[in-house]
């Protein structure tokens, strides 16, 4: 199948809104490889194009200290994805994109405050990776400036930086004779609140000035904030359909699409708001972790179950190496609330309630590690002996969640109908 570029996509999707056929495109945090299969499963048996949204933290080259998932950086991921679509025969859309990528985008270098200079340098060497290993979609994100935590970064310098990071990869992309790759940006940091039409209407109109004079192309998407916001294993935010609805056609205007970010646990209502709403797309990532983690937290109640009737010598030692693991990571602490962001992890493992609450919402992080990889696969050992296949069971449990977003997001067919209204 002809591979359409991501802009075409979206064009599409614009396109569909006038005849209210419309959908919201799902950008999925590309978790871990059994997310991978789940999604491929879902989208080929559906109909509807996938976006793979890796942050930095998640996918990035090795020379700037790899990604936490699958210990993948750009190359990896690329042709990781590309084996699974094959083994599950999924031949639709698919998009590699990058989540949040700019300057300080990593934690490390967040914590290190680095100069300016040396963190766009640092972006500049990362999205050239992404470019030459087949990313279709950069988001610009400079707003996690370390010199200005608790502000909100004075917009010319957004812009400036926004601009100057897409000539960069504009002109590497075009050195290299790529395809077109599209553009996701944004104000300001997503934080549950809500972006004003006024600042989001002041942003495009500068960004089109600024980007037209020197000869750039307009972003496939730009970020708003709609209400959503992802704490621990909860969506805490106030959905607000007035202000996403009014944001969409502003953005549309542009020619290009409302893009929302946080939109984990959200209700079969506030989904399908989306439709009405012309939210173009939504990105869930937490929650497809969490959703594994609970999976392999059932098996090993089975497996524990096995052995106190007698049918098995010995379990695997899952449980606690995945909770241990995960709090150490302190990785969770960006999905706390309040005084708990500062908890010790000595502490935390005293505490068997708040260590199982941390290990909820936390334990993708160590799925990469070896020990735990080694437990797992003593686990499914362990069940195939009595005919369960564990990895098959994992998946399905992902695959629920996906589901719903893909029904309420109105996604099944979406392919075909975006090509029709291409064509049209």
């Amino acid at each position: 199948m002809e591979k359409l570029p991501i802009k075409k996509v979206v064009e599409g999707l614009l396109k569909l809104q006038d005849s209210g056929d419309s959908a919201t495109l799902l950008g999925i945090g590309p978790m871990s490889p059994n997310l991978l299969q789940a999604s491929f499963e879902i989208a080929r048996d559906y109909d509807f194009p996938l976006m793979f949204i890796a942050s930095r933290n998640q996918v990035d080259a090795d020379a700037l200290g790899g990604g936490y998932v699958n210990g993948w950086d750009q190359k990896r991921f690329n042709e990781d994805i590309r084996k699974v679509a094959n083994e599950v025969g999924f031949d639709g859309l698919y998009y590699l994109c990058r989540d949040h990528g700019g300057p300080w985008q990593r934690d490390n270098e967040r914590n290190a405050h680095l100069p300016e200079e040396e963190a766009m340098k640092l972006a500049r060497q990362s999205y050239l990776a992404d470019i030459e290993n087949g990313f279709d979609l950069l988001m610009i994100d400079p707003t996690k400036d370390p010199f200005e935590i608790g502000k909100v970064i004075p917009l010319d310098v957004v812009l400036s930086r926004t601009v100057d990071l897409i000539a960069y990869c504009e002109e590497e992309r075009k050195k290299r004779g790529l395809p077109e790759i599209g553009y996701e940006v944004g104000t300001e940091e997503t934080n549950g609140g809500l972006t004003s039409t006024e600042k989001y209407h002041e942003f495009i109109e500068k960004l089109e000035k600024e980007l037209t004079a020197k000869g750039l192309p307009m972003p496939t998407f730009i970020v708003g904030q709609t209400g959503t916001l992802t704490r621990k294993t909860e969506q805490v935010g106030t959905y607000n359909f007035h202000n996403a609805y009014d944001l969409a056609q502003m953005a549309k205007q542009y020619g290009v699409g409302l893009k929302e970010h946080n939109a984990d646990y959200l209700d079969d209502v506030t989904l399908l708001e989306h439709i009405p709403a012309n939210v173009t797309a939504s990105n869930v990532a937490p929650q497809y972790g969490t959703e594994e983690t609970r999976a392999y937290l059932k098996l090993c109640d089975v497996e524990k179950i096995l052995k106190e009737e007698g049918l098995l010598d010995e379990t695997s030692d899952l449980r606690n190496t995945l909770l241990v693991k995960a709090i150490k990571t302190e990785r969770w602490r960006k999905w706390m609330m309040g005084e708990q962001r500062n908890l010790q992890v000595e502490d935390i493992l005293k505490d068997e309630a708040l260590s199982l609450e941390i290990l909820d919402i936390s334990g993708h992080y160590a799925f990469n590690d070896e020990d735990v990889k080694k437990e797992l696969q003593k686990l499914y050992a362990n069940l195939a002996k009595f005919h369960i296949d564990g990895q098959r069971f994992v998946v399905d449990h992902i695959k629920r969640p996906l589901q719903q977003y893909a029904e309420c997001y109105n996604l099944k067919g979406v392919t075909s109908r975006i090509r029709k209204a291409i064509e049209k």
